[in-house]
């Protein structure tokens, strides 16, 4: 099976190398072909090796069968050798071959919404953008604010911001569901510990070519942005709202100072929804099980409680806990998504070599 998969795609890295020198001229066709031979390079090059393995293999299990005592002998020191290294490409390659989410590339836009809790909540939702900024700056990412609703006190209603870098996508998808605060709040005077929930959501950036959203089914208003007060009003109606009248969606951005880029803003957040609606609705038809796995994504679950008094955080999709809450709250998430990551994979290859068997 393994090798049968490595042959379809050795045929058509050979094609793209014959393509490439047939369209020269054509820039557009190159580049194109030029990004899927990139992709496909690294399981040519562990292709070969492992079929020069395999090849050496079996030379030394026919030398195995010599006469020849010191023959015999080297011979099985080479197989004794041979064979971990052949399994180990075995399960590298089968990694690789796992289909991979065309959206861990993307950059990644993340809203942060206050749940139960009232004031308490929305400042966890402010702890939780922190963390996330922390963490976006240890990979080198950039993070852009969107829109954001403020409680007055230091905390969010809401807050919608983009992550800018290579893998953003990758890594953050796993945020998404309900997270759950468990701390004494400052403004609680007899001690009593009080149980919040942020929600988050993560989205792939989208492109206006991956998703067309007609004027018609669009209702744009323009207003005046709420300021601090005094100069810091605007007088211009900067403001836009917009509603999908299909779905009933609403995105209201005002950060920026020109109409136009909170139109631009508001409708890249339209997109993404509207995109991560269509994948969702995709996954349930592939496979309705995989909802309850790892990575689904659904608002409704929740994936970590955060517990100040223990300072102990807790993902309950994989029992994982870490001990030290400071540490994970200035952004140290990778214990918990190289986990989720692992799972993911894992859970993939198992339905690959699933549906092979079939």
């Amino acid at each position: 099976m393994l090798l049968e998969s490595l042959s379809v795609i050795e045929a058509r890295y050979g094609e793209i190398t014959q393509q490439l020198e047939e369209n020269l001229e054509d820039y557009q066709k190159v580049a194109e072909l030029s990004k899927e031979r990139s992709d496909l390079e690294p399981i040519i090059e562990k292709s070969t090796l492992y079929r020069q393995k395999l090849k050496n293999l079996q030379e030394a299990q026919l030398l195995a069968e010599s006469d020849d005592e010191e023959m015999h002998a080297l011979a099985l020191d080479d197989i004794q050798a041979l064979q971990p290294q052949i399994e180990e490409l075995e399960r590298e390659l089968k990694s690789m071959l796992v289909p991979k989410d065309p959206r861990d590339r993307r950059n990644v836009i993340m809203e942060i919404r206050a749940g139960t809790g009232g004031d308490e909540a929305g400042l966890f939702a402010a702890d939780l953008f922190r963390m996330y900024t922390r963490y976006a700056d240890a990979k080198g990412w950039k993070i852009e604010v969107l829109s954001q609703n403020e409680t007055g006190i230091g905390g969010f209603k809401e807050i919608i911001f983009m992550v800018k870098g290579r893998g953003a996508y990758s890594r953050l998808k796993y945020e998404s569901g309900v997270h759950r605060v468990q701390r004494i709040p400052n403004t609680e005077s007899s001690g009593r510990i009080h149980t919040s929930t942020v929600t988050v959501a993560v989205l792939a950036e989208v492109e206006e070519v991956d998703i067309q959203i007609p004027e018609s089914d669009l209702r744009i208003d323009v207003y005046k942005s709420s300021g601090a007060g005094g100069q810091n009003v605007q007088k211009n109606a900067t403001a836009v709202r917009i509603t999908h009248i299909p779905t009933g969606m609403v995105i209201a951005c005002q950060d920026e100072r020109s109409q136009l880029q909170n139109r631009l803003r508001a409708l890249s957040i339209l997109r993404a929804r509207l995109y991560e609606m269509e994948e969702q609705k995709r996954k349930e038809e592939r496979d309705a099980a995989r909802l309850s796995q790892v990575g689904s994504g659904e608002r409704a679950e929740k994936i970590r409680t955060y517990n100040y008094p223990q300072s102990r955080v807790t993902d309950h999709r994989i029992d994982i806990s870490s001990h030290n809450l400071p540490s994970v709250m200035e952004g140290n998430l990778d214990m918990f998504i190289d986990e989720l990551t692992l799972r993911d994979e894992t859970e993939r290859l198992s339905l690959v070599e699933e549906q092979g068997e079939e």
